[in-house]
């Protein structure tokens, strides 16, 4: 069975849904239709299917749902997949310890298939999608979900520790350098390459921050 575009018009964005009922496949793209994100839907039946589209498509978001692709196929799917797209996972409520780990390190959505779920599946994808222009336009991410005073709070919450860790490790080799061995030296020599490196690190993001609230505000 090959892809159905659930979409009128195209874009350059794509969700790929591998859903197990085309009616809740099209509910969902009309869901997301409704608020307003434009993206062309593809519809897939199972995991092979998904496979062979995901060579011949670069989609913004893969939805699937457990009952298609469950157990430890799932897990080797997820394992997959999230090395190039976010996913999101429509599953039991029972299975969300399973996910947990997955949802943890960010490449997973979960979507607890109770109630009524079809409108969070749809924000997750309107989220996601989202997330997809903004990571491609010229502000990008993470600079769109950064708060106003992110310099402030970078310069203050590591430039400070920072400075104690530098000029500890810089009066131990100038005080303390005869009676160390060869190998403290060393590292505390790689701790203060490291510290300067970091502290560059952290002005150049705070300048970075900078310029883009300036272009933000005259834009």
């Amino acid at each position: 069975m090959k892809a159905a575009n659930l979409k009128i018009e195209t874009t350059d964005k794509q969700v790929i849904l591998c859903l197990a009922e085309k009616t809740i496949a099209a509910e969902l793209a009309n869901a997301v239709v409704r608020s307003g994100r434009r993206c062309t839907f593809l519809a897939c039946p199972g995991p092979d299917e998904l496979v062979g589209l995901l060579q011949r498509e670069s989609p913004s978001f893969v939805v699937i749902d457990d009952a298609v692709v469950g157990g430890a196929a799932l897990e080797d799917m997820l394992l997959h997949l999230t090395a190039s797209v976010p996913v999101g996972v429509m599953a039991a409520p029972e299975r969300q310890n399973d996910l947990a780990h997955w949802v943890a390190q960010g490449d997973v959505e979960y979507i607890a298939k109770t109630g009524n779920f079809l409108p969070i599946a749809a924000g997750v994808i309107v989220r996601r999608l989202r997330w997809a222009e903004r990571a491609h336009s010229a502000v990008g991410l993470p600079w769109c979900e950064l708060p106003p005073d992110f310099a402030s709070i970078l310069r203050h919450e590591i430039n400070n520790p920072l400075t104690g860790i530098l000029g500890n490790a810089e009066m131990l080799l100038a005080h303390q350098r005869d009676a160390l061995p060869l190998a403290g030296i060393q590292r505390l020599e790689t701790i203060v390459d490291l510290a300067v490196r970091l502290r560059e690190t952290t002005r150049r993001l705070g300048n970075a921050w900078e310029q883009h609230r300036t272009a933000v505000r005259s834009a």
